[in-house]
């Protein structure tokens, strides 16, 4: 379930407002000891030029420890208290350090929790929102928080105990685990993927507090030149001389029908009168569940859609999002819009059910699958956002490719769902002509030829990033 944003750019004269009706959320006032302030340990800020739109808070927080003082920092690790990270925490650390959150400076102190929670939203204290609609928090059980103590900092490192970062000015307060699985899912239904992968064993408190990362966070798995942060991704925008961003988020393999979309996007664009709009296909990177197409095999497969020319790459930046999946339907797909924000993407395109996913017990959809572009519409603190809904596309048999949907002419189209592209490739079966281009199409092929392989006890041999 593919997802992408429209956002309101700062240029006057191109207003994308006449395609939707956006409602504006009144500010209402929280008490001074709920608003969310600038944390004592002061970040580094990254100058953005004029241009592009400006992140959340006006400026890109940076939570990377300078070079020269690395060493300093691993020395005042070693003698701290220490939490272990997952995977997925330490992906979490990677989105905080690189800005994705701004103006978030670390794991949520209780405050930013709650507002979380329940708001969707951060107030700043200028009055403003921002938004901020999934928790970004580091859970730890009772004997983490006993050999804590009384110290005000901690250790965070991976799986081999080697420093990660430091947590400062820490706040240890209680793990609501029902509460943050209700409002942010809708549901405690059993089977919730990120649900079951980290919040039903996590510790029963949460830790917050201000993050230095003492390192860029690296993967080694030939996928890192992919992962441009916010402030990389800006600067590649302006070499590039871009007067619009469109953000393409994907966690699946691209057919044509979501390049049919992109395309008819910057044509859109040119025709209100921009000169250069640049897209960016930002496939998430971060957890998916167990039965998404992994990141090296979609990564691989987007390679060829540019190599086929069914993208143009002159106006395509491709680059992983680090973020881990939630399946949260519309309170997660705030979350996707506002990182994109902070990215420099002034234009996002909101699909079907946009971070949905099937009910886990009930044989339907877990979220309506308008409620997405909906919600986009009326978010707090993404006032700025307007939306343009994805175009339903479908292969059209009289003309033998993806076309936009007609329904007066609907028996001249053919759906073509993800269990049925997923049977045809593990099947080895061809799709019809013109749904994906031929070298994707050998790529999804050759994956699901590996979990074959996999089943039949022979280890696949691992795809080349």
């Amino acid at each position: 379930m593919a997802s992408s944003i429209f956002i309101q750019t700062s240029f006057p004269s191109k207003s994308v407002n006449k395609f939707l009706n956006t409602h504006f959320i009144p500010s209402f006032k929280l008490p001074v000891s709920l608003s969310f302030k600038p944390r004592t340990t002061m970040p580094k800020r990254v100058s953005v030029r004029a241009g592009l739109i400006e992140p959340d808070g006006g400026k890109l927080v940076d939570l990377h420890v300078a070079e020269p003082e690395q060493e300093l920092k691993k020395r005042e690790a070693a003698l701290l208290p220490r939490v272990k990270l997952t995977k997925i925490d330490l992906q979490w650390v990677h989105v905080l350090s690189e800005g994705w959150a701004s103006p978030l400076t670390g794991f949520m102190k209780e405050s930013e929790f709650l507002q979380t929670l329940h708001f969707n939203s951060l107030r700043l204290d200028d009055g403003s929102f921002v938004n901020m609609s999934v928790p970004i928090v580091l859970a730890i059980d009772d004997s983490q928080k006993e050999r804590i103590g009384e110290s005000n900092s901690v250790a965070l490192v991976d799986s081999d105990d080697q420093p990660v970062a430091i947590l400062s000015n820490i706040e240890i307060y209680k793990h609501p685990k029902e509460e943050r699985i209700a409002r942010t899912w809708g549901t405690t239904a059993p089977g919730l993927p990120y649900v079951e992968e980290t919040v039903t064993n996590a510790g029963n408190w949460l830790i917050g507090g201000d993050l230095q990362v003492i390192e860029p966070i690296k993967y080694h798995d030939g996928l890192d030149r992919f992962r441009l942060s916010p402030v990389q991704l800006r600067q590649e925008f302006e070499r590039r001389n871009a007067d619009a961003v469109f953000a393409f988020q994907l966690r699946n393999p691209v057919h044509n029908g979501h390049a049919l979309l992109m395309t008819d996007t910057r044509r859109r664009l040119l025709e209100m009168g921009y000169k250069n709009p640049i897209l960016l296909l930002h496939p998430l990177g971060g957890y998916t569940k167990a039965d998404d197409v992994p990141l090296t095999w979609r990564m691989k497969q987007h390679e060829k859609v540019l190599e086929d020319g069914v993208l143009d790459p002159e106006t395509t930046v491709v680059s992983i999002f680090p973020s881990p999946m939630h399946y949260a339907g519309p309170t997660e797909v705030q979350w996707h819009a506002k990182a994109r924000i902070n990215a420099g993407a002034n234009f996002y395109i909101v699909g079907r059910d946009p971070a949905g996913m099937g009910h886990p017990v009930e044989k339907r959809d877990l979220y309506d699958a308008d409620h997405g572009k909906k919600v986009l519409s009326m978010a707090p603190g993404l006032e700025r956002l307007n939306i343009l809904p994805f175009r339903v596309a479908a292969y059209d048999k009289t003309q033998g490719k993806m076309a936009f949907f007609d329904p007066s002419r609907a028996q001249d189209f053919l759906f073509i769902s993800g269990t049925k592209m997923r049977t045809l490739a593990k099947n080895k079966e061809n799709p019809p002509d013109g749904f994906m281009c031929p070298g994707g199409w050998k790529v999804l092929v050759e994956y699901y030829d590996s979990l074959t392989y996999s089943d039949n006890g022979r280890i696949p041999e691992a795809v080349r990033a």
